[in-house]
């Protein structure tokens, strides 16, 4: 019994002290400003602060992610394409999970430490490393299909009971009044409500 005490007792020694402050880590939501095809993420500095990275890296990553071009503007990251909500928090998300969040603890108490070309994330909380592997871009940054108050030609397949035009487009059923089946007809989407859309009718194509 002593043995298995004094043992115990090394073993103990020889964990890594906790460094973590403790406090609960929460990433900022993304605040997002449409402007035509540009997209604006206004608090890009106060993410930053948060993971506490360098904003070059983390605007590197978005960009090969999102397969685009932008600047850093301030404390703002501007995006040359139509972002959702979703599609950036995703990102962020993926973003911590592989340069902050440590693999073993957890925690976020790391930083990136680059030793002959290679980027290894170190955890000060309890002691872990691990190579950081360049991602390849995901499919999650695809654009929506449908954007509100952008216009679209679609083809009406069948008529809704109450008399609506119905279309399809990707993942989304289209709502188009004064048109029949088989049109081929010029909308602009007025409202996006989950997988449904409801459009207004601009012209018919000929």
């Amino acid at each position: 019994m002593d043995d298995y005490l004094a043992n115990l007792d090394r073993a103990l020694k020889q964990v890594p002290e906790i460094k973590g402050s403790g406090e609960r880590f929460v990433v900022p939501e993304p605040k997002l400003l449409t402007e035509g095809k540009t997209t604006v993420l206004e608090n890009f500095a106060g993410i930053v602060d948060k993971l506490n990275r360098e904003p070059e890296h983390i605007f590197k990553f978005l960009l090969r992610e999102l397969g685009t071009a932008g600047k850093i503007d301030g404390s703002r990251a501007i995006f040359q394409r139509r972002l959702t909500f979703d599609v950036v928090t995703e990102l962020i998300n993926a973003y911590v999970k592989e340069y902050v969040t440590c693999s073993e603890c957890g925690r976020p108490d790391t930083h990136l430490i680059k030793s002959e070309r290679i980027l290894t994330l170190r955890c000060d909380a309890c002691g872990a490393h691990r190579p950081v592997t360049k991602r390849r871009a995901t499919t999650i940054a695809k654009e929506e299909a449908l954007t509100e108050g952008e216009t679209y030609e679609v083809r009406i397949d069948a008529v809704g009971s109450k008399g609506d035009g119905i279309a399809k487009k990707d993942k989304y059923t289209i709502y188009v009044p004064s048109t029949v089946k088989g049109d081929k007809v010029k909308i602009k989407i007025k409202k996006i409500t989950g997988n449904l859309a409801f459009a207004e009718f601009i012209e018919k194509i000929v």
